[in-house]
C-alpha cells in the first residue's frame, strides 16, 4: 500500500492566534509547522487537509498552494499563470472565483490582480477549446487564492470556501457578536479544556459558551457546516471524508458546568436559539441575570471568560462603573477562579481595580484588544506565592516544551514578512447527535446545501510597524518568553479574511 501523498498547506487565522493554531495542527499530525503573520504553514496529506477544515477552531481557511513564482509586473503574473495546466482543476462546465491578497509596492490593487488571474485562465481555455469556464461570485465550484508579497506570488486552492468562523450553528446574533474563532482563541489561550466550571456573566448571543462546550466535549467546530469547497474538487474522496467527518474518537465526557447570563432578555433568547441549534441545550445553563445581581459563585473554583461592552455604544462614565462592578464581583464572589476579560480600553481595565497576572493581545474585528487574566484569591497578593498558584498561561516551561516538539518550528522574522484521548470511544453525554446529518449528499449543483455566498473580501496588506519594547515596560510580565521583546503591530484583519 502506497503512502498518501504529502503536500504543502497554509492555514489562515487572526492576528495573535498563530501559536494556538500551530498547536492545533500539530495535534492533528501536521509536519513542518511554521508560524507566519496571520498564517501557519505545514505539510500533510488529503486526510489532514480534511481534518484541518473540520477540527481547527482558530483557522479561518485552509489553502493548498499549487504554483509559486516571482513577478515584477501584472503582465508577468499573467504569463506565469498561463503556464499552469488548468485542466487539472477546471472543466468548461465548472465555475470559479478569484480571491486576491496583495502586499506589495508593485501591485497596489488586489482587484486588478484578480482580473489578471481571471484573464490568464480564460485565455488558456480559449486557446485550446475556444470556450472558457464562467466566473461566479456567489456559488463557485472552485475558489482560487492569489497572494502577492512584494514580488513573490503564490496561487492556492481554497479548500474551505466560506470562512471557517462560520460554524453553521448561529441562527441569530446580538448587535456586536464576537467571532467564533476569537471566542475559541480566548478559551484556548486561557488554558481551559473542560477541567472546571466556566462562567460567562455577559454572554450575549452565547458564542463563548458554545465554543467552550464544544472544546470541553471534543466536538469538532466544523460539524454543523453544510459544505466545504474541497467537496467540489476533481480529486475529492467521499469515502475518506465521510470517515473523518463521522469519527467520534475525540469525544470527551464533561463533568462540570457551563453557565451564561446576561442582563438582556433579548440576548438570552438569541443565545437559547443558537445553543439549541448547536445541539448543546442540555450542556449550557442560561439565565436573565445582571452580573451585579450575582450573590455567589456557582462552584468553588473555575474560570470566568467574558467579553464585556467596550464603550462604542456606552458613555465612558457608565463604562467605568460597569468595569468597576466587574472587579468588585470577581474579588468578593469568585475566590479560587481565574478570570479572563477582553477589552481595548486601558481605563476600563484600570476601573476593574485588580492587578492582572498575564495579558494577551488579540484583535476583535478592527479593534486591537487585550485579554487580561486575573487570579482571584482572598487576602493580599504577597501572601500568595507565584509558584503555588495555578498557571494556565504560556510560561517559559510551556514554551520550551512546545518548541521541542517534533515538527514544530517558528519561522524567522524575515521568512514571515511575506506570509500571511483515549483509545476507546467515550459517550458524548447528552449531545444531540440528531443535529448532525446522517450522511453527506454529493456536492452537486442540485444539492440543498447552503451556497458559498462569496462575501469574504480580499484584504490589502499594509506594512507592519515593529516597536522595540522599552526597558522596564509593563508589557514584559514575569514568566513571559524573553524572545517576545518585539511587539508586532499588524493591520487588523476582519472575520473571514
Amino acid at each position: 500500500m502506497t503512502e498518501p501523498q504529502q503536500f504543502p498547506l497554509i492555514a489562515k487565522t487572526m492576528a495573535e492566534l498563530e501559536d494556538v493554531l500551530a498547536e492545533e495542527l500539530i495535534a492533528l499530525g501536521a509536519d513542518n509547522v511554521e508560524i507566519g503573520t496571520r498564517m501557519v504553514s505545514f505539510t500533510g496529506d488529503m486526510a489532514l487537509m480534511y481534518k484541518a477544515n473540520i477540527h481547527c477552531r482558530t483557522a479561518l481557511r485552509i489553502l493548498k498552494p499549487i504554483h509559486s513564482f516571482k513577478a515584477e509586473s501584472a503582465d508577468e503574473v499573467y504569463e506565469a499563470l498561463k503556464q499552469v495546466n488548468w485542466d487539472d482543476y477546471l472543466t468548461l462546465d465548472t465555475t470559479f472565483s478569484i480571491d486576491a491578497v496583495v502586499y506589495s509596492h508593485i501591485f497596489t490593487h488586489s482587484k486588478f490582480v484578480a482580473y489578471k488571474v481571471k484573464d490568464a485562465i480564460a485565455d488558456w481555455f480559449m486557446e485550446r477549446y475556444e470556450k472558457r469556464p464562467s466566473v461566479s461570485l456567489t456559488n463557485p465550484d472552485m475558489v482560487f487564492n492569489i497572494h502577492i508579497s512584494h514580488n513573490k506570488c503564490t496561487l492556492s486552492l481554497d479548500s474551505s470556501g466560506e470562512s471557517l468562523h462560520k460554524r453553521g450553528y448561529r441562527v441569530a446574533q446580538t448587535e456586536a457578536p464576537i467571532s467564533e474563532v476569537l471566542a475559541a482563541g480566548m478559551i484556548l489561550k486561557s488554558g481551559w479544556r473542560g477541567e472546571s466550571t466556566l462562567v460567562d456573566p455577559m454572554c450575549g448571543s452565547g458564542t463563548i459558551l458554545i465554543e467552550a462546550a464544544m472544546i470541553a466535549m471534543g466536538i469538532p467546530p466544523g460539524i454543523h457546516r453544510q459544505h466545504f469547497a474541497f467537496e467540489r474538487w476533481k480529486d475529492f474522496d467521499q469515502e475518506l471524508f465521510s470517515h473523518i467527518y463521522n469519527d467520534d474518537s475525540g469525544a470527551k465526557e464533561f463533568k462540570f458546568r457551563i453557565i451564561g447570563s446576561d442582563s438582556s432578555p433579548a440576548a438570552i433568547s438569541i443565545a437559547e436559539r443558537n445553543i439549541k441549534n448547536a445541539g448543546l441545550k442540555n450542556q449550557i445553563e442560561l439565565s436573565v441575570k445582571p452580573f451585579q445581581q450575582y450573590t455567589e459563585a456557582p462552584a468553588t473554583e473555575g474560570v470566568v471568560i467574558t467579553n464585556p461592552p467596550y464603550g462604542e455604544r456606552i458613555k465612558v462614565e457608565e463604562l467605568n462603573e460597569l468595569y468597576g462592578m466587574i472587579g468588585e464581583r470577581l474579588k468578593h464572589l469568585f475566590t479560587g477562579y481565574n478570570a479572563y476579560i477582553l477589552s481595548y480600553r486601558k481605563e476600563s481595565f484600570d476601573a476593574i481595580g485588580l492587578k492582572h497576572t498575564c495579558r494577551f493581545f488579540l484583535y476583535n474585528g478592527a479593534l486591537e484588544c487585550e485579554m487580561r487574566e486575573y487570579e482571584i484569591f482572598s487576602g493580599k497578593r504577597r501572601e500568595h506565592s507565584r509558584d503555588e498558584r495555578p498557571r494556565n498561561r504560556r510560561d517559559d516551561a510551556f514554551l520550551k516544551e512546545r518548541n521541542s516538539r517534533e515538527g514544530y518550528r517558528r519561522s524567522r522574522r524575515e521568512e514571515r514578512e511575506g506570509g500571511e484521548e483515549s483509545a476507546g470511544r467515550p459517550e458524548r453525554g447528552a449531545f444531540n447527535r440528531d443535529r448532525k446529518p446522517a450522511h453527506r449528499a454529493p456536492a452537486g449543483k442540485g444539492g440543498d446545501r447552503r451556497p458559498f455566498d462569496g462575501d469574504d473580501k480580499p484584504r490589502d496588506f499594509t506594512k507592519r510597524v515593529i516597536r522595540r519594547k522599552e526597558e522596564g515596560s509593563s508589557r514584559g510580565q514575569k514568566g513571559e518568553d524573553p524572545k517576545k521583546t518585539l511587539r508586532i503591530r499588524r493591520s487588523p484583519g476582519k472575520e473571514g479574511e
